[in-house]
């Protein structure tokens, strides 16, 4: 398993800079790293119970607080802070961001759904 050798949160860009020490680097943009959430919430207690997330476009990371020696907590401007995203997980991440990526769009398109928050006040 990689270990994480330096995480830089680019609050500008809502990007997550994490480089290990296998010489990997991967920038992970806030919304991503917000529906991949490992929490319960996201991905449910059970195979098959993942929740598919919209209207996350534009959060935002409010901290990253380290969580012994093996991951971190991530702290979502939408007041989400349950996931703990081991080293592994986030390398998971970014090693597979593209496929992750389509297929969250693909979920989200299957189910009429948009990565843009709903507009207050306008009805259909």
């Amino acid at each position: 398993m990689p270990n994480a050798m330096d995480i830089r949160l680019r609050r500008a860009e809502n990007i997550l800079d994490v480089a290990f020490d296998d010489g990997s680097r991967f920038a992970l943009p806030a919304e991503y790293l917000r529906v991949e959430s490992p929490s319960a919430e996201v991905q449910g207690h059970g195979p098959g119970q993942k929740v598919i997330l919209a209207g996350r476009r534009h959060v935002g990371i409010i901290r990253v607080e380290p969580v012994g020696h093996y991951a971190v907590r991530i702290a979502f401007d939408d007041l989400h802070d349950t996931g703990i995203y081991s080293w592994d997980y986030l390398h998971q991440l970014g090693r597979d961001q593209a496929r992750i990526w389509a297929e969250y769009e693909a979920a989200l398109a299957a189910r009429g759904l948009s990565r843009d928050p709903p507009v207050r006040g306008r009805h259909p």
